[in-house]
Formats: structure tokens, sequence, C-alpha cells
């Protein structure tokens, strides 16, 4: 998998990078995490596999989905396990959410700005990963490998209230390998990732 830098303006990537280093030399992470939002903000399309857990307290289910992203079009989910809904897709476009299975289309109306459902999760993190305030970043190690920590969340808000995307990314080539969403500090979402594959425009 190969990166293509883009020329996205620095200052509109310093803006978004405003929390996550003092008034001093920016770090070797914050350095990437600069290069890396570039590469998000100019990606034009992007597939992956997650392995989902949303815990709402009492109960905890677990799925995984296929994910195909593009910036010029719709974002196709589609669930491969568990075995008893997979096949199951959701398609998001300009506001709106459509369930496919077996071909019949259903219509769930416009998503709910204020609310987020396991629908809207991978969506919520790519869109963290290309917009979102970028409160903290680091490094530190997931699984055997060193990854680059990104927290995004409002930048009035302190650590460990509202709501809180958390994103560890392949350092080399920028890939999501995780994400998590909290609320009020307990992670009521996580995605693992593989088999991502960015698309950059050519040059």
């Amino acid at each position: 998998m190969r990166l293509i830098r883009s020329g996205v303006p620095m200052m509109m990537l310093c803006l978004l990078l405003a929390g996550c280093g003092g008034a001093g030399p920016a770090s070797t992470a914050e350095q990437r995490a600069l290069e890396l939002r570039g590469d998000y903000l100019s990606m034009t399309a992007m597939t992956a596999h997650a392995a989902v857990t949303a815990d709402y307290g009492r109960r905890v289910y677990e799925y995984e989905l296929d994910l195909a992203w593009a910036r010029e079009g719709e974002t196709v989910l589609t669930v491969t396990a568990p075995e008893n809904i997979a096949g199951v897709t959701a398609r998001l476009a300009a506001g709106e959410t459509a369930l496919e299975f077996d071909g019949v289309r259903l219509e769930t109306g416009p998503l709910d700005s204020g609310g987020m459902s396991p629908i809207d999760a991978v969506p919520a993190l790519l869109a963290a990963a290309r917009e979102g305030f970028i409160a903290e970043c680091g490094t530190e190690t997931l699984g055997e490998a060193e990854a680059l920590r990104i927290c995004c969340r409002d930048p009035d808000s302190p650590a460990g209230t509202g709501r809180e995307v958390t994103l560890w990314l392949d350092p080399d080539t920028g890939a999501l390998r995780q994400g998590e969403l909290a609320d009020g500090g307990f992670t009521v979402l996580r995605c693992v990732f593989t088999d991502v594959q960015m698309e950059q425009p050519p040059q």
C-alpha cells in the first residue's frame, strides 16, 4: 500500500492539530499526525474489514463488516458476521441511511446528528481521521507493534467528558488499525481494522 502526500494547506492542518502540541517545536508524532491528516483529507476511496464491539452497558454486541468508502459517493457497510445477519448492507449518503437484505431495500430516514448507532460508528471514526480536532497525539504499543495514537474531541471539552474518538494508525502507512468511541469516559464502541486499502488521487 502506497500513500501519496497531499497538497492540503499546512495552515488548515495546524488548526486541526492545535491541541496536540504546545508552543514549542512539534514532536515526531505531531509531525506524522499532520502528514497523515493530509493523506486522509486527500484520500478518494478506502476499503477495510472491521471487527466491531458495541457496549451498551448491560448488553454487548460483536459483529464484523466490510467497509467501502468513497469521497464522491456513498459509504457501504456489509455485515459479514455473525452468520444470521451476514449480508445485511447499510448505505449512507447525503445524511440518509438505507438497509438492504436479499435485494429488499428499507429506508430508515435521515441520520440523527445528536445520536450514534453501530451503523454510524465506522464512518464516524473515518470522519475523525479526516476532520476531527486532535486534542492529543503520541505513540504507543498496540498488540506487538508501535502505533500512532490520536485522540479527537471538542476543543472546549476536558479529557474524559463528552464524546471522544481515539484512533490508532500504522505510523508508516497511515492505515487505521483500531478506533474507539467514548462517551463520558466510557468506551461504547471499538473497531479493529484489517485489510485497509487507501486510494489517493493521481499526481
